[in-house]
This record gives structure tokens, sequence and C-alpha cells, in this order.
């Protein structure tokens, strides 16, 4: 079974994270030989051209009596194998006799320091695309020294077994591509190294838990699934680069609490498009200071775009097109200098500024299906009759940041929002902006 079409921003950087992950694997593995160790560099570069996890290292030539852990990872690619019902390609046909590292897909490498065991173990397996029909077994487990398991693209059902948890060295978790159901598998939130986690294109549902976006991982990949209810404020609270969470039945608000200094100042890409999600675009949104990539688009998002989108200083891709926002396109947001692709379309602006004005035309620019008079591809007038209102909608608007009144918007270059210093609004933090000991936000204006 082929990879699944996917809105192209969720590939972006797919390929980065997974060559990030390995450096918890080289720390791990102690092996000389360079064929059973994995490595990568540890920043990253905006993600084009991304693609699914590399495929791992050939294992270097073991026999039976190299492994001191034969005879239980024999056992659990035994089950493994058993749970499989079927396998057309004849992925696991040479996984025969009792020396497991001679299997293809098994990766094996020396144990990693301070294991119990001597010799060669198990660190990985790699069954991409075999389209493998059947289960995964609590007997996975048994693997106990394993860093990696790729089983994406695949036909496997059921539920995640909860036995996942017990291994303490996975730092990448792929089962995207599955027909894998129940709730989100919370085996994986105790995997304890656990890094990269890609339950993309399956069939989970129900709530998504807050401590997903309190363990400490670099990418996390939730789209296509079937996940409900409302995103946890600990979203932003992540350490990851990358979260996607598109192309499930998510509603209520986008999170609005966002920590100064938190572990949010990491994420590069973030993806809620194709949800339900209702209410206000956040002003914190404006103060991600990493991100790259973000897209709000075919929500059911309303109101006015916050000026503070601004201050989205290195984006490269914003799309909020599909929504019920309404209002003037502010200026501030057309002046982005990174952007390469903006798209505003189909919702229900009334005009664009002077500076919006300069890239109509311009293929990076969209604004098709608005009500911007005098503007071809607009919607037709009763449709704009019609737009939804502000009635009932509560969007905290950050004095200084958006409008001083009788003047002009102030651009984020210009207005320095810190502690301490200028004209301090005291109080609880704005727009959810949360900080110790009950300290106000400084918006410094000139």
């Amino acid at each position: 079974m082929g990879l699944r079409h996917f809105h192209p921003l969720a590939m972006l950087r797919v390929h980065a994270v997974a060559v990030a992950v390995a450096v918890v694997l080289l720390l791990l593995l102690s092996s000389p030989s360079p064929t059973s160790q994995l490595s990568f560099g540890a920043t990253f570069g905006p993600w084009i051209n991304g693609a699914a996890p590399p495929p791992s290292p050939p294992s270097p030539a073991l026999t039976q009596s190299q492994s001191g852990n034969g005879g239980q990872e024999y056992a659990a690619l035994r089950a493994l194998k058993a749970a499989i019902s079927d396998d057309p390609h004849g992925a696991l046909s040479s996984w025969q006799g009792s020396n497991v590292c001679a299997y293809k897909g098994v990766y094996c490498s020396a144990p990693p320091p301070g294991a119990a065991t001597a010799g060669a173990v198990v660190a990985g397996i790699d069954l991409n695309h075999a389209s493998l029909k059947g289960t995964l077994p609590a007997a996975v487990s048994l693997l106990a020294h394993l860093t990696f398991i790729h089983l994406n693209s695949n036909r496997l059902a059921g539920a995640v077994p909860d036995t996942l948890g017990d291994l303490q060295y996975l730092t990448e978790l792929d089962l995207s591509n599955n027909l894998f159901s129940g709730p989100f598998p919370a085996s994986t939130l105790l995997i304890p190294s656990l890094v990269y986690l890609d339950l993309r294109f399956n069939g989970f549902s129900g709530e998504l838990p807050e401590e997903v976006f309190a363990k400490n991982l670099d990418a996390v990949f939730l789209n296509n699934n079937q996940f409900e209810g409302e995103i946890p404020e600990t979203l932003w609270s992540s350490p990851a680069t990358v979260i996607t969470l598109a192309n499930n039945r998510l509603t209520g608000p986008v999170p609005t609490a966002y920590s100064y200094g938190g572990a949010g100042g990491r994420l590069r890409e973030v993806l809620f498009l194709n949800n339900r999600l209702t209410g206000c675009v956040p002003e914190a949104l404006g103060f991600l200071p990493c991100i790259q990539v973000l897209d709000l688009s075919s929500n059911l998002l309303s109101g006015h775009l916050p000026s503070t989108l601004s201050c989205l200083s290195g984006i490269e891709v914003l799309n909020i097109a599909h929504n019920q926002l309404t209002g003037e396109l502010p200026e501030l947001v057309c002046d982005l200098r990174r952007i390469t692709n903006l798209s505003v379309a189909f919702n229900f602006f009334s005009g664009i500024s002077q500076g919006c004005d300069r890239l109509a035309g311009r293929s990076m620019f969209d604004f098709a299906g608005n009500c911007v008079p005098g503007r071809g591809m607009q919607r037709p007038q009763p449709e704009c009759d019609g737009a939804p209102g502000d009635a009932g909608l509560s969007c905290l608007r950050i004095p200084g940041c958006l409008r001083i009144p009788g003047s002009r918007p102030v651009a984020c270059a210009e207005a320095a929002v810190s502690f301490g210093v200028g004209a301090t609004f005291g109080g609880a933090l704005p727009f959810g902006l949360s900080g110790g000991g009950g300290v106000g936000v400084t918006v410094t204006v000139p």
C-alpha cells in the first residue's frame, strides 16, 4: 500500500527530523563498526523536499554465537512474524533460524553502555513499505535494546501494545500509514528516550492527552487520524520543532497560552489545517520566535487577523485560507520579509492595505474568494452581505502592538515587548502569556 496523499506542508520537514534523531542513537550505541550506528546533525534548516525517515544502515555480519541476548530476541521476532497474516512481498522470508542479525530488516549493534548483556543486540527494525498485514504483538518489548522501529506503510491494525513503554532505549517510533485504531496510544508516552513520534494516517480517535506536548519530543506527527475534542493548552509548552495536527476532527479554539522563554520557542512548523477549530486567531501566535510554517487553513476561525502576526520575522509559509475571517488584511502581515507563500483566500476580508496591494498578482499571494471591492475573483455580493460577524467573540488585542488610538499600527520592529522597561501593563499577562511572580508585561512604543 503506497503512502496516501497528504497536504504538501505536512511533509516539509520529515527528513530533517529523522536525521536529527540519530544523534541520540550515536550516543547510545558504542560499536566501532560504522554500519551499526546512525549519526546526524543537531541543527535544522528550512524543511524542504521532506521525505520519510531514511533506511537504517545494514547490520554488521554477526552470528548467533556473538549475540548475548539471542533467545529472548529470537522469541520476540518469531512472535512478530507469527502476528503477520499476509506478507505479499516476502519481506520476512529471510526470518529463518536463530541468527536474528541475519534477518532482513533487523539491525544489530553492540549493546549500549551499561546494558547487562554481552555481544550484539537487536538495535532496530525497519520494515517500511512492506505491505504487511497483521498486528503488532506485545512481545516486541522483549527486544529490550531497540533504538528505532520503522513500520510505516503497512496494513497493521488493532491497538498499539501497552508494552512499548518498556523500551527504554527507543528514540524513533514510526507507525504511520497503517490501520491502527483506538485511543491515543498512551504507552508511547512512557518510552523514556523517545524523541520522534509518527502516528500519521491511522484510525486513532478520542482526545489528545496533555502529556503528549509535555514530553521531550522533537517531532510529533498526528495528522490524518480521527482525534477530536479541544487541543490541550500544553501545546505551546512542547519542545518539538514540528507538530502536525492536520486532518482530524479537533474543535474549540487554537490554544492561546504561551510562556515567554518556554519550550515552545523551538517550534518551526505547526499545522492545524482541516479541523473544526473556532474562535479567533490568537495574538500569541505572533510571538513564536522560530516559526517558519503556520497553516490554519480550512477551519472555522473568525474575527480580524491580529497584527501581531507581523512579528513572525522568519515565517516562510502562512496559510489562513478557507476560514471566516473579516476586516482588512493588516499591512504589516504583507510586509513579512521571508514570506514565500501567503494565502488568505476564501475568507470575508473586505479590504487589503496598500502594503498588501503591492503583492496582488504575485503567485506567492492568494486573496481570491474574499469581499474586496473592485477586485477580481471575489465572492458574490450576497455572500459578502452575509459575512459572519464578530458577535460573541472576545479577541484580546494587545495595547501598543496592535494599534495606538488615532495612529497607524505599530510594527514589531518598533514595539518591544519586554519586562521592566517602558510603560508596564500590570496584572495578568495579555494574550495568554504566563510568567512567574505576577510580573507584568511591558510594551514599549516609540
